[in-house]
């Protein structure tokens, strides 16, 4: 009788396992080119400040203060604090690359930053992770591979 029990009770959780469906419905489920559009849509809306940099523990964010930066559609990218423009590129891409698989985001894509100088400015060029993302907030990680240490970078909306 025991034994009945048992492989009953081991058919039902087989069956009850094998019934069960995945639901397509997650983000990580999602063509990465509607977060893609959507991630890009949200930078080129507005101006941006930097609110937060931390480059491996060290807060160095007042290395931005006064500067609003642009996004713009062609790809350029605009720091301008009223008497210096800094000049970069930016992107969107697809994070299908394995240099940058420290951090599992929500979102299967990169924001891509960059600038050659000055070098404050040059600290901010990588292969960001996203973290989170709103109508007035931009998120992002990045995970050294070198010496492990993580960079964090959020922009405000104006």
């Amino acid at each position: 009788m025991k034994n009945t029990i048992k492989t009953l009770t081991l058919l039902l959780v087989g069956l009850v396992a094998t019934s069960c469906s995945s639901d397509n419905n997650d983000d990580t489920m999602q063509d990465p080119s509607v977060s893609i559009q959507v991630v890009t849509d949200l930078a080129v809306s507005g101006s941006w400040t930097i609110s937060s940099f931390i480059d491996s523990g060290t807060d160095e964010t007042n290395d931005f203060n006064g500067y609003t930066f642009t996004f713009n559609s062609d790809g350029s990218l605009v720091a301008d604090n009223g008497t210096t423009t800094v000049s970069g590129t930016w992107s969107v891409t697809s994070d299908d690359s394995s240099d940058d698989d420290d951090y599992d985001s929500n979102d299967d894509i990169d924001f891509n930053i960059m600038f050659s100088a000055p070098p404050e400015f040059a600290e901010l060029s990588d292969d960001w992770d996203i973290v989170s993302r709103s109508a007035s907030r931009i998120e992002l990680i990045d995970i050294s591979g070198g010496n492990g240490g993580t960079d964090t970078l959020t922009f405000e909306k104006n």
